[in-house]
């Protein structure tokens, strides 16, 4: 089974709920796609690390054999090509490695490359195996270093935890896409509440069953109630706002391992997410 966890808005709790099911789990596989700033292993502080590097093919050209025809750039639907001085320039930034180019070229002037984007880091902590997604500074997006990430799930009949990046962007669906049940983390705020409705848009687009946790439970918010009831979103379960919570965060240790109020909420919510699932 494999259980996305989502959030529409930075720091709402994603890490936490995610970090907190594998743990929960006993034995899993937790996978941090926020490649831009992972963290789930601060908190799992896996052993035996591994690291590989991820690479994305990119277009190289023949300038002998370029006729200047203009074919790639006018194929190219991501606007990664201009033709400069009779010869085309490549803006690798916004090349998405689709591969067009090279299919349209009538002079076979394109060929591909490999370029680094970024890394995945795995290792062990304890009966979970963790992977870690890790941008490459100065890339435009994770995509690629998130799929590579999400190949470490392999074929387990496990439990696979995946925790997104924030939003509702391609990363998050790339993230999210092979999910078979999706948690929305959110808090009981204004921001959380529009951020969260983004997300659950998203979920409707990608047809997945999901439910919500509210994190920072506590504070009196009646518009994020009345519309969770009104779109008939189950609460999975509500995290109360607590010290003790942001000690063990501030000090990077793992609340499922280091509190016992902490171990019995995500079993609990592993188990309401599995029947959640199951119907």
């Amino acid at each position: 089974m494999k259980v996305a966890v989502l959030s529409g808005k930075g720091g709402a709790g994603k890490t936490l709920v995610a970090t907190g099911l594998a743990c929960a789990a006993g034995r899993a596989v937790y996978i941090d796609c926020d490649v831009e700033e992972p963290n789930g292993r601060l908190f799992l502080k896996p052993n035996n690390t591994v690291s590989r590097p991820v690479t994305k093919k990119m277009p190289a050209f023949d300038r002998e054999k370029c006729s200047g025809c203009r074919k790639c750039v006018e194929h190219c639907r991501f606007n990664a090509l201009v033709l400069v001085k009779g010869a085309p320039m490549l803006f690798d930034e916004v090349c998405h490695s689709c591969g067009v180019c090279a299919y349209v070229c009538p002079e076979g002037a394109v060929s591909e490359t490999e370029r680094e984007v970024g890394a995945v880091e795995t290792g062990m902590s304890g009966e979970i195996k963790v992977a870690t997604g890790e941008l490459k500074l100065g890339e435009a997006t994770g995509v690629p270093v998130i799929a590579a990430a999400l190949a470490e799930a392999g074929s387990e009949d496990g439990l696979t935890v995946i925790d997104c990046p924030p939003g509702s962007a391609c990363p998050v669906m790339e993230s999210a896409r092979e999910a078979d049940y999706c948690v929305l983390v959110t808090e009981p705020t204004a921001f959380g509440l529009h951020d969260l409705r983004l997300v659950v848009e998203l979920m409707r687009v990608l047809k997945k069953p999901c439910g919500v946790v509210v994190n920072k439970a506590g504070a009196d918010y009646p518009e994020l109630e009345r519309w969770l009831e009104a779109e008939g979103l189950p609460v999975l379960a509500r995290i109360p706002y607590s010290e003790r919570l942001a000690e063990l965060g501030a000090r990077g240790a793992l609340a499922c391992r280091e509190d016992e109020g902490a171990r019995s909420l995500f079993s609990g919510l592993l188990t309401r997410i599995r029947g959640e699932a199951a119907e």
